[in-house]
């Protein structure tokens, strides 16, 4: 059983994080002014928490606000955010103007990486990597990355980067990430070759 935490602050949004994800956020809500501000002053992480329209995912992903950008006159906030871990909510709590929670961090299965599951994995984060930018990344960069590293660097839509959060073992998750990466550079291709029809008005250009 992982950590506990009895009021832990939560920010439900539109969308889902990943430890290790770096997320921009722009606080304009009183609630959320005064649930940053408590974080702030006590140097603590919050939970960011997908909501959806069938409300609050039960597991978030805790966030450590690693720069303050810019306090409005109004007392609006923009901070930069950065995923540490992965909890679970077990009660909501309302003793606070903003959402808070009991919730309990979330550990994995004792087991090691299989060595082939996260060749795979690194192999296909390469591919798109270099298929989106054009840089090469090398072995040595590659092999230490684990899933969450991984996925925290691609716009995934909430519902993978859910899933990700999860799954409570690292093989499953570079298993479940091989087949993202794999997906996105086949649309990438496709995007890229459709592209070059639109540009060449449907015509192969040779020469």
């Amino acid at each position: 059983m992982g950590e506990h935490r009895d009021d832990f602050p939560l920010f439900p949004l539109g969308m889902a994080a990943v430890p290790y994800e770096i997320v921009p956020l722009h606080i304009f809500e009183d609630r959320f002014k005064a649930m940053i501000g408590a974080v702030l002053e006590a140097g603590q992480e919050f939970g960011l928490v997908w909501a959806d329209e069938d409300g609050l995912k039960v597991n978030g992903c805790a966030m450590e606000v690693t720069e303050v950008l810019e306090r409005h006159e109004d007392g609006r906030i923009d901070i930069l955010t950065r995923g540490t871990r992965p909890f679970r909510i077990v009660a909501e709590r309302f003793d606070h103007a903003y959402p808070s929670g009991e919730i309990e961090f979330l550990d994995d299965k004792d087991e090691s990486p299989d060595a082939e599951t996260a060749a795979a994995a690194h192999e296909a984060y390469g591919d798109l990597v270099e298929e989106a930018t054009d840089k090469v990344l090398e072995a040595d960069v590659l092999e230490p990355l684990t899933a969450y590293e991984m996925a925290a660097t691609v716009d995934f839509g909430p519902d993978a980067k859910q899933g990700l959060l999860d799954l409570r073992s690292e093989n499953a998750r570079l298993r479940l990430l091989t087949r993202l990466f794999r997906a996105a550079v086949k649309r990438l291709d496709f995007i890229e070759r459709a592209q070059a029809r639109a540009q060449s008005n449907g015509k192969v250009r040779f020469g």
